[in-house]
């Protein structure tokens, strides 16, 4: 059953920061775009491994392995060698505490 988890209090990951999380067997790309805070599976659809470690510019990151990039706010994808979208999960906050959605939105 899906449900809300809370992963961190919001203060700690000020704007243009970022960070992983870690759902059920599901490691997300946590990111604080100018207040607005998103998550996306952290998985190169491309090649498999993570996007974490890679360049983080506004709302878009790019695979730091072959240059792949990614729209962190809808998963789209931006520019090859990737031609899959990556998953997004929803996020809120309450109570001054960032909460996920342990299920991705469909696309």
């Amino acid at each position: 059953m899906a449900k809300w988890k809370t992963v961190l209090p919001v203060d700690e990951l000020q704007p243009g920061m970022h960070t992983q999380v870690n759902l059920r067997k599901v490691t997300l790309l946590l990111v604080n775009i100018d207040g607005e805070f998103y998550a996306v599976e952290d998985v190169c659809s491309h090649d498999g491994d993570v996007l974490s470690g890679g360049e983080i510019c506004g709302s878009e990151v790019t695979c730091p392995r072959h240059g792949a990039s990614f729209d962190l706010k809808t998963g789209a994808v931006l520019s090859a060698p990737a031609f899959e979208d990556i998953a997004t999960y929803p996020v809120r906050v309450v109570d001054n505490m960032v909460q996920v959605f342990d299920e991705a939105t469909k696309t």
